[in-house]
């Protein structure tokens, strides 16, 4: 028997639309969110609007207060720290299952957001940037096809949204990072599963490298003088190695 279409609760399609207004940065980290101007300018009661909130206090996108509201959440440096080692382990395993499994169809399909991410980088669209790069990871994502490991890095990925955008605007980051998925999308192309795991990995941690630097430059204290030393495994920085001196002899 076939079942009836059941509508989305109200209150997940204000959560959506919440979420969009965070990414966007309509609503801003640490703001105070209104929940009185904010019903009205959606159209509806407080009731639905309360409930997606605290769907979004659950993710870690905003925290409410008892007698103070909601604000956005704001993410510390010592959060960034502790996350995106996490993430970096998590995503390169989805690079590796991917670069296993995905076929050649699916792999030509991800080469047009490569494209798009590239041409982005090469005219300085930070927003337009983001929005492909999130779009290559939640699709590197769904090709490693483990849905316990899709889970926690989609949960991860909401909150570090918080942040990720803002190494972005690191002078010269937006093409560093551009350069490092290329060269992941390169890996998964040669079904490299170490290779990609190893440079996803490192994707992550030069993310993590940026914003650390722009929290230094914030606060007007001088760089680190010890910053993150990224190792590439024996087999990657061979093969590189070996792809430079085949470039020197062309």
């Amino acid at each position: 028997m076939t079942l009836p279409i059941v509508r989305q609760a109200l209150y997940l399609e204000v959560a959506d639309r919440l979420r969009g207004m965070i990414h966007a940065r309509s609503l801003r980290n640490g703001e105070w969110i209104d929940e009185l101007r904010l019903a009205g300018e959606l159209g509806i009661s407080r009731t639905p609007l309360r409930e997606a909130l605290k769907v979004l206090a659950t993710e870690g996108l905003v925290r409410l207060e008892p007698r103070r509201g909601c604000f956005v959440n704001e993410l510390s440096q010592q959060d960034l720290e502790d996350i995106f080692p996490l993430m970096a382990m998590l995503e390169g395993r989805c690079a590796f299952e991917a670069a296993r499994k995905a076929s050649d169809a699916q792999l030509a399909e991800l080469e047009a957001l490569h494209a798009a991410l590239a041409g982005h980088a090469e005219a300085g669209r930070i927003d337009a940037y983001y929005k492909t790069n999130y779009l290559i990871h939640e699709a590197v994502q769904a090709l490693a096809g483990n849905q316990w490991l899709s889970d926690m890095v989609g949960n991860l990925r909401k909150v570090l949204s918080l942040s990720r955008h803002r190494s972005l605007s690191q002078p010269g980051r937006i093409h560093e990072s551009c350069a490092e998925h290329l060269a992941i999308f390169a890996a998964l192309k040669a079904h490299d599963c170490e290779g990609a795991q190893a440079l996803a990995h490192t994707h992550l941690m030069r993310q993590l490298e940026a914003l650390r630097a722009l929290s230094h430059a914030d606060a007007g204290d001088p760089a680190p003088s010890d910053p993150i030393v990224i190792e590439e495994p024996d087999h990657v920085r061979t093969r590189q190695s070996r792809a430079r001196a085949r470039r020197a002899l062309a």
